[in-house]
C-alpha cells in the first residue's frame, strides 16, 4: 500500500468532521454560539468596520449571536451572496432584522438591492480546520477564491467552528488560503505568526 492511499482525502476528512459536528446536540450548538458571542473577537473592531458573517446551514455554528454583539459595539454587518461558481462572493449590508431570501445554493442571503460592501473582517464557515490555519470547506472554493481576490484589501479571516471540527492536518493545496484565526467554543487559535 502506498503512502498516498493511506492518507485520508479531503472528502474523507470533511465527512468525519461533519459527522462529529452533526453529533453535537442542539443545546451544545446553542451554548457554543453564545460562548463565541460572550468572548467576542480577538481583534479590535473600529466603529463602522464591516464584519461579514454567514447564514448557517445544516449544523454549522451560528454566528448571529456574535454578529449581534459586534453590531452593539459599532460594527456594520454583512452577509455573503453567491454570484457564480469560480467567482468571488459578494458581500451585502445586513442587519439582524432584515428579511433574507434564498440564494442560488439555497442559502439565505440579503436582497440584491442591499448595498454591496467590502468586509474588514470575514467570519468564515468551515467543515474542518487544523492548527496551521488551514480549513476544509464544502468543496466549491468560494471562500478561498474570495480571500485570494480580496488580498489587496486583506480582510481578517476568522473561521468559526466547534472544537470537535479540529483535525490533525488539512491537506492544503497551493490555492488554499489559510485563516488568520479560528474561534471555537473552547479556544482562540491565532495563526498570524505561524
Amino acid at each position: 500500500m502506498s503512502d498516498a492511499s493511506a492518507t485520508p482525502s479531503k472528502a474523507d476528512l470533511r465527512a468525519a468532521a461533519l459527522a462529529a459536528r452533526d453529533a453535537l446536540s442542539g443545546t451544545q450548538r446553542a451554548a457554543a454560539s453564545e460562548a463565541l458571542a460572550a468572548r467576542g473577537l480577538p481583534v479590535e473592531i473600529s466603529p463602522g468596520a464591516v464584519v461579514s458573517g454567514y447564514s448557517p446551514i445544516r449544523s454549522e455554528i451560528d454566528p448571529v449571536p456574535l454578529m449581534r454583539a459586534l453590531a452593539l459595539k459599532g460594527a456594520r454587518l454583512a452577509l455573503p451572496a453567491v454570484l457564480a461558481r469560480g467567482k468571488s462572493l459578494a458581500f451585502r449590508a445586513w442587519s439582524p432584522h432584515d428579511r433574507l431570501m434564498l440564494g442560488p445554493l439555497g442559502i439565505l442571503e440579503p436582497s440584491p438591492a442591499a448595498a454591496e460592501v467590502i468586509p474588514n473582517i470575514m467570519l468564515v464557515p468551515l467543515a474542518a480546520f487544523d492548527r496551521l490555519g488551514h480549513r476544509i470547506g464544502y468543496g466549491a472554493g468560494h471562500y478561498d477564491y474570495t480571500l485570494a481576490h480580496l488580498r489587496k484589501v486583506k480582510p481578517i479571516a476568522i473561521g468559526l467552528a466547534f472544537a470537535a471540527q479540529e483535525i490533525e492536518t488539512v491537506p492544503a493545496l497551493q490555492h488554499d488560503v489559510p485563516l488568520d484565526f479560528v474561534l471555537t467554543e473552547k479556544k482562540v487559535f491565532d495563526f498570524r505568526s505561524s
